[in-house]
């Protein structure tokens, strides 16, 4: 099963300082309460415990390890060929970022801060794909938590100025470009003007346009063809709809508010006080890149979609877990609002099994039937995920599976635990 099909499987089934009208009511997600020996690994170690030291179950923990090898992803490694067999199909889907072939299956569990079982390649750096929107949605919160945005229920528009996109290869301008746009205006129509960043970070925004080359509606297209041009527009918040043009306008007026590259962003606010390693890195494509302070900077996306996205190992995906599993906070220091983590947390209305990118909820057992209704899932394309769940202190991080055995997987590690 394609990462395409889940997220149509999950519309099958399934707050900034203000609440937005736009969500879902929800009880109040339990928090974690971190027991006193919940661990918080410093940076360049990890301490492992026996399942036997944690009072966990061996053998169930055993039988992880050989599901998440036996169900290994079928699709190529090569993640560009993996790519053009997502993809293919669409209009103007082909690749503009890096791509990279991947490496075995491979998870860490972690229990209490400390690792318990873990195979495969851990330290392998690869794409994880669409987990990269938990990361730009983060870079988002950060803005808000310093004030860079009052508030999500403000509108994108007033917050992006004109921007240049940078081209050296562009040739001077002849007569024949005059009245032509130089300067990029991604929230310019009257449709985009009225969308909130609450929106842009649900994928309820439906926001339209073209951007690095892709027009919105090329991504994951509906209807018939002779209508893609003309098709509805739909008020903000009222439809949800996975689209990674709209994401990658999302991470284009991010790096207008921030005025760095997000990637210095989220390597001084999060990965560093996290202990991530140096060796992550987050792309875009190699015609996002845009003029600001009078700097070429890149605009990087929010996944692997058309290549590019988060690089990253198992590790490093872990830690981020860890954050979240914390509600923001990474050994007694608060890195990012619990405000922001209890919105990310809240349900879209019009799609009640999403937060913010790319938090997906378990809202009434629809994602994961076998994990706790408070349990969210950080989750790309491969299948690469990160399975978060404060009732039980846990944190997995699984890679290179098929989609269909998320909950499976998420049945054994939980058969592993304390009973």
């Amino acid at each position: 099963m394609k990462i395409s099909l889940l997220f149509s499987f999950l519309l099958l089934g399934f707050l900034a300082v203000t609440a937005p009208p736009a969500t879902a009511q929800s009880p109040k997600p339990k928090s974690p309460s971190p027991a006193a020996t919940d661990y918080f690994p410093p940076r360049g170690q990890w301490d492992h415990r026996t399942p036997a030291a944690m009072g966990l179950d061996s053998e169930a923990l055993e039988e992880v390890v050989r599901y998440g090898r036996e169900m290994e992803a079928k699709a190529p490694r090569d993640q560009e060929l993996a790519q053009a067999e997502s993809f293919g199909r669409e209009p103007f889907d082909a690749g503009i970022g890096p791509f990279k072939e991947r490496g075995e299956p491979t998870g860490i569990i972690i229990y209490k801060g400390y690792i318990v079982a873990e195979w495969g390649e851990p330290s392998r750096v690869d794409m994880t794909h669409s987990v990269t929107k938990s990361f730009l949605s983060t870079v988002v919160g950060l803005a808000v938590d310093q004030g860079l945005i009052h508030s999500v229920m403000d509108t994108v528009a007033p917050y992006v100025p004109p921007i240049e996109v940078y081209d050296p290869a562009t040739p001077a301008r002849s007569p024949e470009d005059i009245g032509k746009p130089q300067l990029l205006y991604p929230f310019a129509t009257p449709h985009d003007q009225l969308l909130t960043w609450d929106v842009m970070l649900r994928q309820t925004s439906d926001w339209e346009g073209t951007l690095w080359g892709k027009p919105d509606w090329a991504d994951r297209p509906s209807g018939k063809p002779e209508e893609w041009l003309t098709r509805k527009r739909n008020a903000p918040g009222s439809v949800w709809k996975y689209n990674d043009v709209r994401v990658n306008a999302l991470a284009l007026a991010a790096t207008s508010v921030w005025r760095q590259p997000l990637p210095q962003v989220l390597k001084t606010y999060i990965m560093d006080p996290i202990g991530a390693s140096n060796t992550w890195r987050w792309y875009g494509y190699r015609n996002s890149w845009i003029v600001l302070d009078g700097q070429p900077i890149q605009s990087v996306s929010g996944g692997g979609h058309w290549g590019g996205g988060m690089f990253i190992n198992a590790y490093d995906m872990g830690r981020f877990g860890l954050l979240t599993l914390h509600r923001g906070s990474w050994n007694g220091r608060q890195l990012i609002s619990e405000t922001w983590v209890r919105q990310a947390l809240t349900p879209t209305t019009a799609e009640p099994t999403y937060g913010y990118m790319n938090w997906f909820l378990n809202t009434d057992r629809k994602l994961l039937p076998s994990a706790p209704a408070s349990a969210f899932v950080h989750i790309g394309n491969g299948t690469n995920f990160i399975y978060v769940d404060p009732e039980h202190h846990l944190v997995a991080v699984v890679r290179w599976i098929e989609n269909s055995a998320m909950d499976g997987m998420v049945k054994r590690i939980l058969l592993a635990l304390p009973k």
